[in-house]
């Protein structure tokens, strides 16, 4: 995908380094996260307003989905889950501001986040059960526990496969559209499909972020 102007990239060749777009773009939503956060904590009151209010209302959002999910062990998973949908958000949404381009419409990104998820469910898994957790791969029924374990190792080497390659196309698919419109007719037309894709951005977020947090109440859960 080749967009006609990047701000980002841009800079990237006025300093003359030569880094990659997802990685500019990456930094730039870690940045504007970070400030983020600093602004709504500098001044905290016991009666929010503005700023704070707002990351409150987002934060209490994902700690009471994570506690609907996960259950109460989920809890410890809080900045973990909270920094995947924050970061894949506003990396979705800055999609809507020309010359940004969105990290996650790249699948090295997109594979990092899944990798992350992939690893730290089993990590989870062997912390909380040790051994044991191994009877996840094994199925009910004993005779059976070679072709279980064969089919659950499958199952979750697919896992990270499919967590990316979903907001990786979503996202990618919905920049190229963008762009087309944009071409064609720069004004009123794009309008409706910038709406969609704020609905898009929170749709695929929300995907991630749920099923991160299926796969590790997943690991969390005693086998049976």
């Amino acid at each position: 995908m080749t967009h006609p102007f990047l701000f980002l990239k841009w800079l990237e060749e006025q300093i003359g380094t030569h880094i990659g777009e997802h990685v500019m773009y990456t930094w730039f939503v870690m940045l504007v996260l970070i400030l983020l956060a600093f602004a709504a904590s500098r001044a905290i009151k016991m009666v929010p307003g503005g700023l704070q209010n707002f990351m409150e209302v987002v934060v209490s959002g994902v700690e009471t989905l994570i506690e609907e999910t996960m259950g109460h062990k989920g809890k410890a998973y809080f900045p973990l889950i909270a920094t995947f949908a924050l970061f894949i958000l506003v990396s979705n949404l800055i999609a809507l501001i020309p010359g940004f381009m969105p990290p996650t419409a790249n699948l090295n990104t997109n594979g990092a986040l899944a990798l992350t998820v992939f690893a730290m469910t089993h990590i989870v898994g062997v912390k909380e059960h040790g051994i044991s957790y191994l009877k996840h791969f094994m199925g009910p029924i004993l005779v059976l526990a070679p072709l279980m374990f064969i089919i659950e190792i499958i199952g979750h080497l697919a896992r990270p496969l499919s967590l990316s390659l979903r907001l990786f196309g979503n996202m990618y698919g919905h920049e190229i559209v963008l762009m087309i419109f944009f071409a064609l007719v720069p004004f009123l037309l794009p309008v409706p499909m910038m709406l969609m894709g704020v609905l898009v951005a929170c749709i695929q977020t929300f995907v991630f972020t749920l099923l991160a947090m299926i796969y590790i109440a997943g690991a969390l859960e005693e086998a049976h």
